[in-house]
């Protein structure tokens, strides 16, 4: 009940279409079911008169039906064009929905979620919401309707024909609620198989120069077949039972007009009922199967579409780990002094990552943090935006918690440099100002500068407005890491975090890029997470972390003079060298 009531909420912004579409329907209704009493009315009355009166009637007649299929043809038009557009609308309702609340999930969602079986519920489990939404009110009413109007209908002309097709129709609808109930059950397995599918399209497309480098395509094709076999399996026993269940329901139908037949004869000789009037039953009996026809279809519809929409639901109702407190602040003009106070954190309450770590970083410093994989070093400065929540502990912005500030004032005083840049289907203008949405081209230009990126992007054909490609596919790796750069210079946060920035570069790309990095950290809190240690040197403090937690800390000569850990991996890099 609780997921029809929720889908039902997406009809309220178009009650007005609705409810005409809903009177449309009844109108139909009404017309279909005034065509056999208009016949019988011939057939036991008029025929009966002399030439003029049938000519009289007759004509008066004619003019009474041209006008109720004039009204026919608006209603039709209006429940097949205005119907269908509320449907798609509700469908597009529901697909902003479902994107916005995936903007708002945090990162441990998407840590355990496949992207391409998001695509699945954001396209593919909405396809069918659509027809559902105009169909299914509007079939259920029409029908509801025929039949209740119908079935009285045949009540008056024949009471014992009446019973004997009440008791066919009452197994029709034994049959059919538990046929239901197996192919929901398909249905839903098939979304889950073709969410595989599209997993495994993306994951295989995503990675295909991958595929191609190791000569992989034979395996990508197993992996597929697999999938898509599945996917067929689940189709096929769906059609199966569909198969089934439709025939059944003809032969129920045969079954209803063989009894009328049968028992009009037999009622016919008994003087029971008169030829015209079985006539006229025998066009009320299609009136009366036609909603259960639409009926039968419908079930088949809200499957699909329920089964969509439950999937849709359960991405809705996944709740964001992380919102803002009822109390949070913006975070006006930050100084930018960052406090960790014992915190703690682990993926998945799991292995613990950062342990009881206590920093203090000043503002406007370069903080600078080294040590092996798997110490948490990119997990320390994930916790500083925010984007994952602290087990223990307190992570501070000048004395604030950012658990007290609001997470987009808290996001928007920071800036991200990552080792793998992501570069967004579109051109370089674009790709910069995403830094700050409505920015000039004289700021763009500034910020591309800024970064040393201006020069050789006015080598390109088309200058700014050069396509990137998907991923940005089309320019190296130093070039994309220099419009990562411009982005932040166009942001222009006082916090400032660079996660391996120039680690995949080679030498050259990485001294434009330092000279871009160490422009870009002025007078900003600066937080290094660097593998080069020659690229942090001048940093005002150090950190080693390992997975032990925090191992050392000082400036680069301090914590040489140790000859601890950070002086080890300093000196193979420098033998290396």
């Amino acid at each position: 009940m609780n997921t029809i009531k929720k889908f039902i909420s997406y009809y309220k912004p178009y009650k007005g279409m609705f409810f005409m579409d809903m009177f449309c329907a009844l109108t139909l209704s009404a017309i279909d079911l005034v065509f056999p009493i208009i016949v019988r009315y011939l057939l036991n009355d008029v025929y009966l008169k002399d030439k003029s009166t049938i000519i009289k009637y007759v004509a008066l007649i004619g003019v009474a039906l041209l006008l109720m299929y004039v009204v026919k043809y608006f209603c039709q038009f209006y429940i097949t064009s205005y119907g269908h557009i509320m449907g798609a609308r509700m469908e597009a309702d529901m697909r902003n929905d479902i994107f916005s609340h995936l903007q708002r999930l945090s990162f441990s969602y998407y840590d355990n979620t496949n992207t391409g079986k998001l695509m699945s519920r954001i396209v593919t489990d909405l396809f069918d919401i659509s027809e559902l939404a105009h169909h299914g009110p509007e079939d259920v009413f029409i029908s509801i309707l025929k039949i209740a109007g119908s079935f009285l209908i045949l009540l008056s002309i024949n009471i014992n024909i009446t019973l004997i097709l009440i008791f066919i129709t009452l197994f029709m609808l034994y049959f059919s609620v538990n046929y239901n109930k197996k192919m929901k059950a398909t249905f839903k397995e098939n979304r889950e198989k073709i969410a595989v599918v599209n997993a495994q399209v993306q994951d295989s497309l995503s990675g295909i120069r991958v595929v191609k480098s190791f000569s992989n395509e034979h395996i990508e094709n197993k992996k597929f077949q697999k999938g898509n076999n599945d996917f067929l399996r689940t189709k096929e026993d769906n059609y199966n039972l569909m198969g089934r269940f439709f025939s059944m329901n003809g032969f129920f139908q045969g079954i209803l007009y063989l009894s009328v037949v049968l028992f009009g004869g037999l009622f016919i000789s008994m003087g029971k009922i008169s030829t015209s009037d079985l006539v006229v039953y025998i066009l009320y009996i299609n009136i009366f199967l036609n909603p259960i026809d639409k009926l039968v279809n419908f079930t088949e519809q809200y499957q699909r579409g329920i089964t969509g929409f439950e999937r849709f639901l359960e991405v809705i109702n996944t709740h964001p780990d992380i919102v803002d407190n009822k109390d949070a602040v913006e975070l006006n003009k930050p100084k930018g002094q960052i406090t960790f106070q014992n915190v703690s954190f682990s993926y998945d309450n799991r292995n613990t990552v950062l342990n009881n770590i206590n920093v203090d970083i000043e503002a406007g410093k370069t903080f600078a943090i080294v040590g092996p994989s798997g110490g948490g070093k990119t997990t320390f400065c994930s916790i500083v935006p925010r984007f994952y929540e602290v087990d223990k502990g307190s992570v501070k912005i000048d004395g604030i918690d950012i658990r007290d500030i609001k997470l987009k004032s808290l996001r928007n005083n920071i800036g991200i440099v990552q080792q793998d840049v992501y570069m967004f289907a579109g051109t370089i203008k674009e790709n910069i100002a995403y830094g700050k949405p409505g920015a000039t081209d004289k700021e763009i230009i500034e910020a591309a500068q800024r970064a040393n990126a201006h020069e050789f992007i006015m080598g390109l054909e088309n200058g700014y407005d050069t396509y990137v490609g998907e991923r940005g596919v089309k320019l190296s790796g130093g070039q994309k890491q220099r419009i990562s750069i411009a982005r932040v210079f166009l942001k222009n946060p006082p916090i400032l975090i660079l996660d391996e920035a120039t680690s995949a570069l080679d030498n050259e790309s990485e001294k434009y890029i330092q000279q871009s990095l160490e422009e870009l950290a002025k007078n900003r809190t600066t937080i290094v997470i660097a593998h080069r240690l020659s690229t942090i040197r001048n940093a005002d403090n150090i950190l080693v972390l390992t997975e032990e937690g925090i191992q050392e800390s000082g400036t680069h000569e301090e914590l040489l003079d140790k000859n601890g850990i950070y002086a080890g991996l300093y000196n193979m890099q420098f033998d290396i060298a």
